[in-house]
C-alpha cells in the first residue's frame, strides 16, 4: 500500500495536533510536518517532501491562500487541500486560483477527510458542496485590488487620513476607493461594507 505523505499547517498547536493524530491513524497516510505559520509552509514542503498538504485560511506570516500559491510554484507536485472554519464562497474561489484542488470545513467528519486527501492525492477536486453552490451564486468578487486594500486597511476603523498615510494615497483617492467599496458591497456604511466584504471571503 503506497503512503501519502501530508504537511499540516494551522496556527493553532491543539488544532494542528488533532489533525496529525486522526490522519496517523489511518494506515496509508503519514504527517511528515506540522507547522504553525504560512511562512513555514514552503520550506517545510521542500524539506519533508509532502503529497498533500493542509492549509488553514488564516496564519500569522503568509495566509493559507497564498502559501497555497508558493507552493504551487515552488513545489507543483504538492496538492493542497485548504481546511478551514472560515466556510466563505470568497474563500472557496481564491483557494481554486491559488492551485488548492481541495477546500473543506473543519466541523468535516474525520474519515471524510481522509478520504479528501486520498481523493485529491489520486488528481481528483474535493469541495465542500454547499459552500460551491453559495459560491457560483455570489460570483468572484467585486472589488478591485486597491479597493479590497483600502478596506484591508479599513478593519480596525482608521480614519481617511490614516488610510492615505499608510497606503501611500491622497485622502481624496481613499474616499473615492471607500465609496466604491461601498456600493459594490451593496453596503450603506464603511464599516458594514468591511463586515460584508469579509463575510463573503472577498478580503
Amino acid at each position: 500500500m503506497e503512503t501519502i505523505r501530508v504537511l499540516v499547517a494551522d496556527d493553532q498547536a491543539l488544532i494542528r495536533g488533532a489533525l496529525q493524530a486522526l490522519l496517523d491513524l489511518n494506515d496509508d497516510l503519514e504527517v511528515v510536518a506540522a507547522v504553525g505559520s504560512g511562512d513555514a509552509v514552503v520550506p517545510a514542503a521542500l524539506e519533508h517532501r509532502p503529497d498533500v498538504a493542509l492549509l488553514d485560511v488564516q496564519m500569522p506570516g503568509l495566509d493559507g491562500l497564498a502559501a497555497a500559491a508558493a507552493l504551487r510554484e515552488r513545489m507543483p507536485s504538492c496538492r493542497v487541500i485548504i481546511v478551514t472554519t472560515f466556510g466563505r464562497p470568497g474563500y472557496l474561489r481564491r483557494a481554486m486560483e491559488a492551485g488548492a484542488t481541495g477546500f473543506l470545513i473543519k466541523d468535516a467528519a474525520p474519515e471524510a477527510l481522509a478520504e479528501a486527501i486520498r481523493r485529491v492525492h489520486a488528481g481528483l477536486r474535493v469541495v465542500d458542496p454547499e459552500l460551491a453552490t453559495e459560491s457560483l451564486t455570489l460570483g468572484t468578487s467585486p472589488l478591485s485590488g486597491r479597493e479590497r486594500d483600502v478596506l484591508v486597511a479599513a478593519v480596525g476603523g482608521a480614519t481617511v487620513a490614516q488610510l492615505a498615510r499608510r497606503l501611500f494615497l491622497s485622502e481624496g483617492t481613499v474616499r473615492n476607493h471607500l465609496s466604491a467599496a461601498i456600493g459594490k458591497t451593496g453596503a450603506s456604511t464603511r464599516a458594514e461594507a468591511v463586515r460584508l466584504a469579509d463575510e463573503r471571503g472577498w478580503l
